[in-house]
């Protein structure tokens, strides 16, 4: 029995492939509450291989396989319970596999990585699924940006691990697509002049599988030029609402928008600066995105807290 009870979190999946910009979207996430109530994690710290091992095996860090994934699923479950976790750790710079670290889960706990949708049971622990799908053009853009600025690649070297992780990205990434409840596109519009690197524009499919906030009374006519509400098909045919974000108008038609969503969100703060911040550049597109987010968080939070109470207040009435 633990000595003390931490209620349950707010869990938020952000998943895709890797360079699709599952880390920097979780970064802004996480500097706009404050780290004093939020807690991120990497799954792919839940590696089976360190690099050098992983060159000698038929399969690569896509594939589950080379993942405990069996642990990383009963880890999520400890945290969606208010448990504490002795987290495994993986170093992105050298591949290597470190001590693991002990991590408390707070008001919110974002998961990113490859394969945080990958099973039923994982799915299951996530009040909020995301899923960062850019073209694969742009996608290895930033794939090659960071491996090689970052990590040491070379340029080619990056390519020939695009090929062959590949087949292994389309039977075990992608799917996990179809189990979103947000589906984040970042795509640079050309006949904008916009680019992979320049701030592209998003397009934000919210799937009718939770209760996506009112966004009418923000995103109206007047402000179509920097983002508009669409209602289209999903990729089964299904209907689905879908945000389109520009990401080429100036902060000074953007500002009044990222106000009216902060202000919806309800937070007693002012609208943090580091919102859509990207190396030091804001992209306003990204900015947006990042409060929609936060908007189903918040709103989650608030229902989580409700319930609880009323859970406290039925659970006195039965006390003599």
């Amino acid at each position: 029995m633990r000595d003390r009870h931490l209620p349950h979190p707010v869990m938020l999946a952000i998943a895709g492939d890797s360079a699709t910009g599952k880390t920097t979207l979780t970064r802004g996430i996480v500097e706009a509450l404050g780290v004093e109530r939020v807690v991120s994690l990497c799954v792919d710290d839940y590696h089976r291989y360190d690099r050098e091992e992983r060159k000698g095996l038929p399969f690569t860090a896509l594939h589950p396989d080379c993942n405990y994934v069996a642990v990383m699923e009963q880890h999520l479950r400890l945290l969606a319970a208010g448990e504490e976790i002795l987290k495994p750790v993986y170093n992105h710079a050298n591949g290597c596999l470190e001590r693991p670290v002990l991590v408390t889960p707070r008001d919110l706990v974002v998961v990113e990585g490859l394969l945080p949708l990958a099973t039923r049971g994982s799915r299951s622990c996530f009040d909020i699924r995301v899923y960062l799908d850019p073209p694969e053009e742009v996608r290895r853009v930033w794939k090659v940006n960071r491996d090689c600025g970052k990590r040491g690649y070379s340029e080619e070297q990056v390519v020939q691990e695009l090929l062959r992780r590949e087949s292994e990205s389309a039977a075990f990434i992608r799917p996990q697509k179809a189990h979103a409840d947000l589906v984040v596109m970042f795509q640079p519009l050309k006949a904008r002049g916009e680019t992979p690197d320049v701030h592209p524009s998003a397009h934000i499919l919210l799937r009718p599988t939770i209760a996506h906030p009112n966004l009418t009374s923000i995103i109206t006519d007047d402000v179509r030029e920097v983002i508009h509400l669409k209602l289209t098909r999903d990729e089964d045919g299904r209907p689905v609402e879908a945000i389109h974000v520009h990401g080429y108008p100036p902060p000074s038609v953007t500002r009044p928008i990222k106000e009216a969503i902060w202000a919806a969100i309800g937070v007693d703060a002012p609208l943090p600066e580091t919102i859509g911040m990207v190396e030091g550049h804001c992209s306003e597109s990204l900015a947006l995105t990042q409060l929609i987010v936060l908007y189903h968080v918040i709103q989650r939070h608030a229902e989580s807290g409700t319930h609880r109470e009323a859970a406290l207040v039925t659970t006195e009435a039965r006390v003599p």
